[in-house]
């Protein structure tokens, strides 16, 4: 059996059966390519005798060319559910992974903009374009991302279909999960301005947001005309688009929402993943304080 036969099955799998996103396919491909090359296995049956040392061994490796502690519980994570996938492919009656315990990530708080830095952003990218339509186009991506607290490829996956936009939006999140998000006026005012400007057709069953050459718009795309309005407003680097939801979610539970509506709002699988507004949230009250308080501020 060769490489090429292994890391094709792999990623159908990815693809197909786990319905991951092309990003975390492609790093999955690479992963697994990476522990082909280092090992020698040819086969599944050769895969799946790969014990915990021999993982260990491969992220030494990876390690010492540099991988931070969060890459490399990612790349643990990858090389375990391929293990597992080889082990399943031999026939093993337990194709669970060797057991091992990844590095320790301190989870990072997500850095929120303000309201106001957030409609500052969708103002800047829509005179920053180059046509009419396509500066309506990414204000209004940018709307749902902040208005709504989509993910980016949520956002960038609807399609013709979805218009026009009434009170609600059903979307369609990591895992093929789906849930209900209300929207604002000014975000579906913002969506329908750009549909209406659009020079290319949107059939019901093609995608929403279109590129200049009418094919469907890259997170790429967004990410540079946010990154030249980021950079003309004079905020930091860590205001992404990823940030408009981050804001989306602190900014709500700021304003009273409750930590189980909120993780109906963003998707969010377990309530862990929402928990950590809590810290966001309390992290920007200590901000206000400290500019604040005279004792503090003088």
């Amino acid at each position: 059996m060769t490489r090429a036969v292994l890391l094709s099955a792999w990623q159908a799998h990815l693809a197909e059966g786990r319905r991951r996103s092309p990003h975390t396919v492609r790093a999955y491909l690479a992963t697994a390519a990476r522990l082909l090359d280092a090992t020698g296995a040819d086969s599944w049956p050769a895969l799946a005798r790969l014990d915990a040392a021999a993982l260990r061994q491969q992220l030494a490796r990876r390690r010492a060319e540099g991988l931070s502690n969060a890459s490399a519980a990612r790349e643990l994570s990858a090389l375990k559910g391929f293990i597992a996938f080889a082990r399943q492919q031999a026939g093993l009656s337990d194709p669970a992974p060797p057991r091992m315990r990844g590095p320790r990530v301190k989870k990072g708080l997500p850095r929120p903009v303000t309201p106001d830095e957030a409609v500052n952003l969708a103002v800047a990218v829509e005179e920053d374009a180059a046509e009419e339509w396509i500066g309506a186009r990414d204000r209004a991506v940018l709307l749902l991302l902040y208005g709504a607290g989509m993910r980016i490829a949520e956002a960038l996956s609807l399609n013709g279909g979805a218009l026009p936009l009434g009170e609600t939006l059903v979307v369609t999140g990591k895992g093929g999960k789906q849930r209900v998000v209300p929207l604002l006026p000014l975000v579906r005012d913002g969506v329908a301005d750009y549909a209406a400007k659009c020079p290319w057709p949107l059939p019901k069953d093609g995608p929403l947001f279109r590129g200049a050459k009418g094919g469907p718009l890259s997170q790429g795309m967004v990410q540079k005309a946010m990154a030249r309005a980021r950079i003309a407003l004079g905020l930091p680097s860590s205001a992404t688009p990823h940030a408009l939801r981050h804001s989306f979610a602190t900014h709500l539970l700021g304003a009273g929402a409750d930590l189980r509506s909120l993780q109906e709002l963003l998707g969010h699988a377990s309530l862990g993943s929402t928990q950590i507004y809590t810290k966001v949230d309390a992290a920007t009250l200590l901000d206000v304080y400290r500019n604040a308080h005279p004792r503090e501020a003088g």
